[in-house]
């Protein structure tokens, strides 16, 4: 799996960015806010990557940090959501945004997003509402921002030994247990699993 690409920015289009690394050109997909991100043409560019495997192609997407490349695997994982009305969804908010729309469940404003329509703007909201709430949480009163970064580290982490998205969120829910260590989250998720921890 690519995880991550670093290397010179050769192009740059409404649709992705194109990074040589070795001599080897990478076509990426990117969301727009992404693209306008990357640093300028010729200069030295570092993307965390999602490869999307099918039958008839494989497809490279590229994302500013590990939250839009998780926010993009959450959306992916909804049933009428590909990797195009993903992108589609992280070029129109921000993931901060996109993570208040769904805590208010505004179902309106995420129909407003090209390629979704009321009845998949509903299935993200009641999919993902209180799911990205945990793994990214915001305000007082709740677990740190630390602890969203090290559930989202669990995630990849899980994510990476080959696990869906999920099943990788299921076997993390409801762990109690040292939210200072990833290590110890991922066994914990690993004995949900039912694999060797």
């Amino acid at each position: 799996m690519i995880r991550t690409l670093r290397g010179v920015l050769r192009e740059k289009s409404s649709e992705g960015a194109l990074i040589e690394v070795g001599g080897i050109g990478f076509l990426v997909g990117m969301s727009s806010n992404a693209i306008a991100s990357l640093p300028p043409i010729g200069e030295e560019a570092l993307v965390h990557t999602y490869l999307a495997v099918r039958e008839d192609a494989l497809s490279l997407f590229g994302f500013v940090d590990a939250a839009e490349r998780e926010l993009f695997l959450r959306l992916i994982g909804v049933s009428g959501v590909g990797p195009k009305v993903a992108l589609a969804a992280l070029s129109t908010f921000t993931p901060q945004v996109f993570r208040e729309l769904l805590s208010e469940g505004d179902v309106k404003r995420m129909s407003t997003v090209p390629g979704i329509g009321k009845k998949t703007a509903q299935r993200i909201v009641l999919e993902l509402q209180g799911i990205l709430e945990d793994d990214f949480p915001r305000g007082a009163g709740g677990p740190s921002a630390r602890d969203g970064s090290l559930m989202a580290q669990a995630m990849e982490a899980l994510l990476g030994m080959g696990f869906t998205s999920a099943e990788a969120q299921t076997a993390l829910e409801h762990h109690e247990g040292d939210l200072t260590d990833v290590g110890e989250v991922v066994r914990y998720a690993l004995k949900r699993l039912g694999a060797n921890a």
